[in-house]
């Protein structure tokens, strides 16, 4: 017997019913343990659908049920660990967001965003909304409580609505926290609510499989009181579970914005030469056709291209007379010089003329002693420094790949809420973590000049206590290698900003460019550019098909 999907027929029986087999959404569900026969298991795995990740749980033997079928399955690296659904600890409130059940259309996108930022299985939207009022499943997301974002999901399956579970278990799948979350103890309390409901319909136990080296979810389900139980999964040698079954890649060391690159490039059958993993160098051959790159760099960007977003007073002068909008610009002079720029403008912004990864830059001057103690840290990158009228407004990161609009998004400097117990300093170090955890290292907030200078300007120390559920912006450039985050923004992009965007790679004459706007509103048509980046980081805008175009301009003829 097989139960799947919304609607299918509750299985519950005296008696455990034969061969059950769930649809998640994700990939089916099998539960070994009511297969008799171990061939029928397999069989069953193997009907698995394109784009999907089956999974046969509770296998019992799978030495054996490896030798009947090795080239088209293999043993699931993860191990299996249950919480017993007594005493849990009592529920927490927690102020800045919420965990309750999936209800709209809103909440199933933000489920499939989460599941994007970690690289799993879209689930149909509308399967979602089907499966709200069927017991078997239990979908919750952790909401913010100002926004309403989706911070959070997590799925819960009942095994007695199943398939009438004679041991009374159940399980949790698909723990997926926003990469940007911006609050602590998500994932904690998505897993502790789910124990509790579960808990509450008299289930004894709740299991989880989590892959063997990710030993800091470990850790934290041991903490929660989960223990190892022998259990094991098989699934197929699909293309979704590769990384699983291949072995570690010789690419491995590189970095994300490396990594996805590579990534597409074999799923195409590129073939991949690592040249340098720490700079991020790799070749790409496929017949007769070899570019090496760096990152999103490629031998395609000439060094004229590359010169000309290299030098931002370069960048700016091409645009402008490519009758695009610029702020006003100069070159950082004497103090009496800087100080009569900030005196027209007001607000000013002192930047590195060359430079990266907002290394020296300061936004948002207001006063002459400042802006000289932005200046001195500025020449500390480059010796020419550079002063720029502030704009306010968002700001924008546009992804241009062969003149076309690949991505949009909005990105926010980093931010920290307060807990009533802990001071800034303390808070800004555990979001930093958080953001290095969540960027494999590449985002950090710095704890230096500029941070601090944010932090007094708002009225604060360092040393403060923040309010418990305040929000303190310690960064003013909303750059991700200082802590900030991306939000997309790509199908509202005003028109207007894409057909600027494409007319400055073309002033510029490159092929992947990194265009930051400051815009009052990604849907309206007013803009500034104030730089271009000829390296741009494609990997913070998944799941845009940034690396998927990338591709398609380094080989045409393999563009779908």
């Amino acid at each position: 017997m097989q139960t799947r999907g919304p609607g299918a027929e509750t299985a519950r029986q005296t008696e455990t019913p034969q061969d059950v087999v769930l649809d998640c959404g994700w990939g089916r569900l099998l539960f070994a343990q009511t297969f008799e026969d171990g061939e029928a298991l397999l069989d069953s795995l193997l009907e698995e659908q394109e784009g999907c990740r089956d999974i046969a749980f509770y296998v019992s033997d799978p030495h054996v049920l490896l030798s009947l079928r090795p080239q088209q399955v293999f043993l699931d690296p993860s191990h299996t660990y249950r919480l017993d659904l007594e005493d849990l600890p009592e529920e927490q409130t927690h102020p800045a967001f919420t965990v309750a059940r999936l209800e709209s259309r809103q909440d199933a996108q933000g489920v499939n965003t989460c599941y994007a930022h970690h690289g799993m299985v879209a689930i149909d939207e509308d399967f979602l909304l089907a499966c709200r009022d069927d017991p078997r499943y239990i979908h919750l997301v952790a909401r913010d409580t100002a926004s309403g974002e989706v911070l959070g999901t997590i799925t819960g399956l009942d095994h007695v609505e199943i398939f009438g579970d004679p041991d009374n278990g159940s399980s949790l799948w698909c723990l997926a926290v926003a990469a940007q979350a911006p609050y602590p103890g998500i994932g904690v309390a998505l897993v502790l609510e789910l124990a509790r409901r579960l808990s509450q319909r008299g289930r004894s136990y709740m299991d989880l499989s989590v892959l063997y080296d990710n030993e800091e979810a470990i850790a934290l389900y041991e903490k929660l009181g989960f223990r190892p139980v022998q259990r094991f999964a098989l699934k197929t040698r699909n293309s979704i579970n590769e990384k699983l079954y291949i072995g570690p890649a010789p690419e491995q060391d590189l970095n994300p914005y490396a990594r996805l690159i590579v990534d597409e490039a074999r799923r195409r059958g590129i073939a991949v030469e690592v040249l340098d993993a720490e700079g991020g160098f790799f070749r790409l051959t496929h017949g007769g056709r070899s570019i090496v790159c760096r990152e999103s760099l490629s031998e395609m960007t000439t060094a004229i291209a590359m010169s000309r977003c290299d030098d931002k007073a370069v960048t700016q002068r091409l645009l402008r007379r490519a009758g695009l909008s610029v702020p006003e610009q100069v070159r950082a002079g004497t103090p009496e010089e800087n100080a009569r720029f900030l005196e027209k403008h007001g607000q000013v912004v002192v930047k590195p003329l060359r430079g990266e990864q907002g290394h020296g830059v300061a936004v948002d001057l207001r006063t002459a002693q400042e802006v000289e103690a932005a200046v001195a840290e500025a020449r500390q990158h480059c010796d020419v420094v550079l002063l720029e009228k502030y704009i306010e407004g968002d700001d924008l990161r546009v992804i241009v790949i062969n003149h076309e609009v690949v991505a949009a998004a909005v990105r926010r400097p980093a931010e920290v809420i307060g807990s009533g117990k802990h001071t800034i300093r303390q808070l800004i170090e555990t979001q930093s973590r958080r953001r290095a955890k969540a960027t494999h290292g590449e985002s950090s907030i710095p704890l230096d000049v500029e941070t601090e200078r944010c932090v007094e300007a708002a009225g604060y120390s360092m040393s403060d206590i923040l309010p418990a559920g305040q929000t303190l912006r310690v960064r003013k450039a909303a750059n991700l290698h200082t802590g900030g985050t991306i939000h997309d923004v790509t199908e509202t992009l005003h028109p207007h900003l894409s057909a600027a965007a494409v007319e400055a790679a073309r002033a510029i004459e490159i092929p992947v460019v990194g265009l930051d706007f400051l815009v009052p509103s990604p849907e309206e048509s007013d803009y500034v550019i104030i730089e271009a980046n000829e390296r741009p980081g494609l990997a913070n805008h998944e799941p845009a098909p940034t690396a998927q175009k990338f591709i398609d301009l380094l080989f045409p003829h393999l563009a779908a």
